[in-house]
């Protein structure tokens, strides 16, 4: 069973359509029972740093999350901001992240960026794996993902680096340390790729 968390930051209908136009069994996780009772996790997030990280700490499901996937080791996938509040902390705010993979989410440099308007970078761009893994099997690299963001994480550890992507610096698009996985890109917006990558997540 794939649970969605759902604390009010994140599109979570159009994560349960993939599945459901899919027959993969899944559920919208609200409490800290349905987490427990899911195999596998999406932590979705849109929206400002902080804002994301205070509708997370007032669903009350930080402590089931971190039983979850740092005790019970359970596969969960996050996605955009809800990649970039896997890490330490943000430059887009002062809250704490929940500190699962090290490192540190950092605005773009407009100097370096050439094309206009340079934030928010949105739209399809390239991604490239840095390592072979399952949850990219499949995947047409060159068509890529679908981006809407203005800060990036920057992972501690190249080690934890999955795929990398080009906008006037070359930043980290996906991550991954052990049963924890993040992408900075939509799956959910990104058409065969981001169904065929959310597949690849629910068969690992």
């Amino acid at each position: 069973m794939i649970g969605i968390v759902n604390y009010g930051a994140g599109n979570v209908k159009a994560i349960q359509k993939i599945f459901r136009d899919n027959n993969i069994p899944h559920k919208i996780a609200e409490t800290a029972e349905a987490i427990s009772n899911c195999d596998k996790l999406i932590l979705p997030g849109v929206g400002h740093y902080d804002y994301v990280i205070r509708k997370l700490k007032d669903s009350n499901l930080i402590h089931p999350l971190n039983e979850a996937v740092l005790e019970k080791k359970k596969p969960i996938l996050g996605i955009c901001v809800g990649m970039q509040i896997l890490g330490n902390s943000s430059e887009e705010g002062n809250e704490q992240s929940l500190g699962w993979i090290p490192g540190e989410v950092k605005q773009f440099d407009k100097s370096l960026l050439k094309n206009k308007p340079y934030l928010p970078h949105m739209g399809w761009n390239t991604v490239i794996p840095s390592a072979e893994n399952p949850l990219f099997k499949g995947i047409n690299s060159e068509k890529g993902f679908y981006f809407v963001h203005s800060f990036y994480f920057k992972a501690s550890n190249h080690d934890h680096v999955l795929s990398t992507t080009d906008y006037g610096i070359t930043f980290h698009s996906s991550i991954n340390s052990e049963n924890i996985f993040g992408t900075q890109f939509h799956p959910e917006k990104s058409h065969r790729n981001g169904e065929r990558l959310l597949i690849n997540f629910v068969n690992l």
